[in-house]
């Protein structure tokens, strides 16, 4: 709910519509809530924008704020502090945060939220008290969490989550709230104090939350409304110098829609806390808190309960990857039998009803046809041929490849009304190119009872003397029949349609190319075959992308982890991309093994030891071989060496005198191992495809002590691999102008995640080697015991100064950059003059330009 503009409302007899409030600006309401006060400057720190109770709260003038310096405002430690939480800022995305600081020096504390804007660098800042620190709040956390993962269905886990977050926020009501495909939403779970009205199992409509907000859940995934009654204050001055409000979107202070208020009241909420539930970067629901009463829940709480949101968010992805899992299995089982009916050549039209009867056991359906090279046959509720060929030029127009599947036909084909059969959704197959052929499945009207929260239709009223629309007043359970609806096609169906149709594309063109000559039958099967291929090789990313979540990483935020693993996946699947289309050159097969290793093993990656000759492979070898190791390396890191923490893997290459290469598994360490009973799809290609496409050896072994794997390629696809450039000098310019590094660095640094950007900026510039250290007695000792070339220093290291470092290294003759978070540096300079100073943040494009 948000507030729709004036203008809107110009006519008595106007539709009223709160769909219009998708058009407010909710982002730019230009004023905050009374809990904290905003500070907002320019790039270069100069203070553009201010709340006006930046005087009760921080004690400032905001009038006397604008236009000048922050570093004139805050004292000079705080800038320090500031700037180092900025550096940080630039490795994640969202927003910094510091908890219980004294900004001015003195027993005020604050929460400061910090986050960079498109032109602005914006500062909040929420009194706090040091007694309110929340010390066991991680194991809270983490015990709440356990509640949940206890569970093993949505309902049981919604609910206990509801339980978690009440005990963590302290509100009176807390609700799960699941969205559905028209965006409406539906109350899943619930816990609420005695004497509330409960709101379990009741739909809002889509309008309840209009769409620019939705598009802010996904960016800053906690809201929370202090007092729908309480003041909010201006901020000064309204607009920019080029004529913009600011951009508020990440703001945590920011003022509320009138609007929503009025829905708020209407509810008889007086505090609120929305919390977003995301998965794979889109908003699947929301925690919604509602209190009777104001209440505030400070800063570090808050960031307690995104936390908690992120760890349910991990245990949703991972109960809907295991249904994801047994999918797939289903859908495989379906491919097995089916191929087992066509796989002799028969007629589809003649095994017709026998192969719908198999997908009647995955996909229900009440009807279901199939168009191929002009020929129909149908079975059940289905449309008449005549139908079907109108029906199949609007199917035409969907996406090419694709599955397409409604529930509600007749809003997307309103000639479905009068079909001689009564269909009201279908889930269709295109099982050919050009021209389309399709085999469509059909379901009838299911007339379903939805229970509103109100009467959708009355989604607000205007009201008396006033332009401005208010929202319903009544919550009241409220039922509607839905009609010229089927029952939804469920992602695990349509997923399993997804499968179906690339068995029923590679079967359709089986069937057409037996008519063509031999050379057309050969070059359309190919298609196919690299067609499945690469449909397969997609899902198996798709369930990686779930199964490595399981691992642990270096990152600050879960999002921040997300996105890292996001990352490698996408750079696999694109690895995938180019060995399928690497028809022409040969290619090392240390390359291949080190991006198939570190694209799945991250930091495990040092576990694996590739030892012997560098060769280089054919194209087909490459491409089969790449296979082959994605499956050792994926078995690996599931159930070998690599699944525990101290497994490794060795693999020795070797040439033979006859020019045969022999490549050695090994894996050690790891938990016991025994042969597998099942011989899945990927033991298969690691036993046969070397074998069958290379006509080489495959030899795979299962001592209780590790996995023995042994392969012989023959020479006709192996060479000697060529040898590698040497290396460059200590500080060079290359001919782009672009300063590198080589050898070994020094980085002084007392803010680990600092030092670990600065690390990868430093190896990303050539250094071959990075040491760092927090503290002046660890550098120095460094200093003494490695070659050191260049180092990066900063200047405070909170409880001492580097000053030491800088002067020894200097006096060795190394290259040296200080870094610091202090104003202009201007004592720095002094001290020491012919030295490069580098100011916080800083990126590695600042870096190049001081080298």
């Amino acid at each position: 709910m948000s507030e729709t503009p004036d203008q809107n409302l110009r006519s008595e007899n106007a539709h009223v519509d709160l769909t219009d409030c998708d058009r407010e600006p909710i982002h730019i309401l230009g004023r905050v809530q009374d809990y904290g006060c905003l500070i907002a400057m320019s790039l270069d720190w100069m203070v553009t924008h201010v709340s006006h109770n930046c005087s009760t709260v921080l004690g400032l003038n905001p009038d006397a704020l604008i236009g000048t310096r922050i570093v004139d405002i805050l004292p000079e430690e705080t800038i320090h502090h500031l700037r180092s939480r900025m550096q940080v800022l630039s490795l994640q995305q969202g927003a910094a945060r510091v908890f219980s600081y004294p900004v001015f020096g003195d027993d005020r504390h604050f929460d400061v939220f910090m986050h960079n804007g498109a032109r602005n660098i914006v500062f909040e800042f929420e009194p706090r008290t040091v007694k309110s620190r929340h010390m066991d709040d991680a194991d809270n956390v983490q015990a709440l969490i356990a509640r949940v993962q206890r569970h093993d269905t949505l309902d049981a886990m919604a609910k206990e989550a509801a339980r978690g977050l009440k005990v963590l926020s302290g509100f009176d009501r807390v609700m799960v709230y699941r969205f559905a495909e028209d965006e409406s939403g539906t109350v899943i779970a619930e816990t609420l104090e005695p004497g509330m009205e409960p709101y379990l199992g009741l739909r809002y409509p889509a309008s309840d939350i209009p769409k620019q907000a939705r598009a802010l859940y996904t960016r800053n995934v906690l809201r929370i409304i202090a007092d729908v009654d309480g003041p909010t204050h201006a901020i000064h001055p309204e607009f920019d110098p080029h004529g913009d409000p600011l951009d508020l979107s990440m703001a945590v202070t920011r003022a509320v829609s009138p609007i929503h208020l009025d829905y708020l009241r209407n509810m008889g909420v007086a505090a609120s806390m929305s919390v977003s539930i995301l998965r794979n970067g889109k908003l699947w629901g929301l925690f919604s808190c509602h209190h009777r009463a104001p209440r505030h829940v400070d800063y570090e709480r808050r960031s307690t309960i995104e936390l908690f949101a992120q760890l349910f968010n991990y245990e949703l992805a991972q109960l809907e990857m295991h249904k994801e899992l047994a999918d797939v299995d289903r859908a495989r089982d379906l491919h097995d039998r089916l191929m087992a009916q066509l796989s002799d050549g028969q007629d589809l039209f003649k095994v017709f009803d026998a192969f719908t009867d198999e997908i009647a056991a995955v996909i229900p359906f009440d009807g279901a046809a199939i168009l191929s090279n002009g020929r129909y046959k149908a079975t059940g509720a289905a449309p008449t041929h005549d139908e079907f060929r109108e029906l199949s030029r609007f199917l035409n127009t969907a996406p090419p490849a694709e599955i397409y599947a409604t529930d509600h036909l007749v809003s997307r084909y309103p000639q479905a009304a009068g079909l001689s059969q009564p269909v009201a959704g279908l889930l269709a197959l295109p099982v050919s190119r050009t021209p389309r052929d399709y085999l469509v499945l059909f379901r009838s009207e299911l007339a379903q009872s939805v229970t509103w929260a109100g009467n959708p239709e009355k989604p607000a009223e205007k009201s008396v003397g006033n332009a401005r629309l208010t929202p319903r007043k009544s919550f009241a359970a409220w039922q509607e029949i839905v009609r010229d609806h089927s029952a939804p096609w469920k992602d695990s169906e349509r997923r399993a349609a997804d499968a179906l149709r690339v068995t029923l594309l590679e079967v359709v063109l089986k069937l057409a190319d037996e008519s063509n000559a031999a050379r057309k039958r050969a070059q359309d099967h190919q298609e196919v075959l690299i067609a499945e291929l690469n449909h397969r090789v997609r899902n198996i990313l798709n369930l990686i992308r779930g199964l490595v979540s399981q691992g642990q990483d270096d990152a600050t935020t879960i999002d921040a982890y997300r996105s890292v693993l996001d990352a490698r996946i996408h750079a696999l699947a694109r690895a995938h991309d180019q060995l399928t289309d690497a028809e022409w050159d040969w290619t090392s097969l240390g390359s291949m093994i080190d991006v198939e290793v570190k694209a799945f093993l991250s930091a495990k990656a040092d576990r694996v030891r590739v030892t012997g000759r560098s060769l280089d492979l054919t194209p087909n070898a490459f491409t089969t071989l790449a296979l082959v190791i994605h499956e050792l390396v994926t078995n690996s890191a599931k159930y070998g060496s690599l699944s525990g923490a101290s497994g490794s893997v060795t693999i020795d290459i070797d040439q033979r005198d006859d020019g045969a290469a022999v490549l050695q598994w090994r894996e050690q360490d790891g938990p016991p191992v025994k042969k597998p009973t099942r011989k899945g799809f990927g033991t298969t290609i690691i036993e046969r495809s070397i074998p069958f496409e290379l006509t080489g050896e495959a030899d795979l072994r299962y001592p209780e002590t590790g996995l023995e794997a042994d392969f012989v390629l023959p020479a006709k696809h192996v060479r000697r691999a060529k040898p590698a450039g040497a290396p460059k000098a200590q500080i060079l310019r290359q001919a782009t102008g672009d300063a590198r590094l080589s050898g070994n660095a020094l980085i002084l640094e007392d803010n680990m995640i600092i030092a670990l950007d600065a690390t990868d900026m430093l190896v990303s510039l050539g250094a071959s080697h990075v040491h760092t250290a927090s503290n002046v007695a660890d550098a120095m000792a460094i200093l003494e015991r490695n070659e050191i070339g260049f180092a990066l220093i900063d200047v405070n290291l909170g409880d001492e100064f580097s000053y030491p470092v800088v002067e020894k290294c200097l006096r060795d003759g190394l290259h040296v950059v200080l870094a610091t978070g202090y104003g202009s540096g201007g004592d720095l300079v002094a001290r020491f003059p012919r030295v490069a100073i580098l100011k916080k943040p800083y990126t590695i494009q600042h870096l190049k330009s001081v080298l």
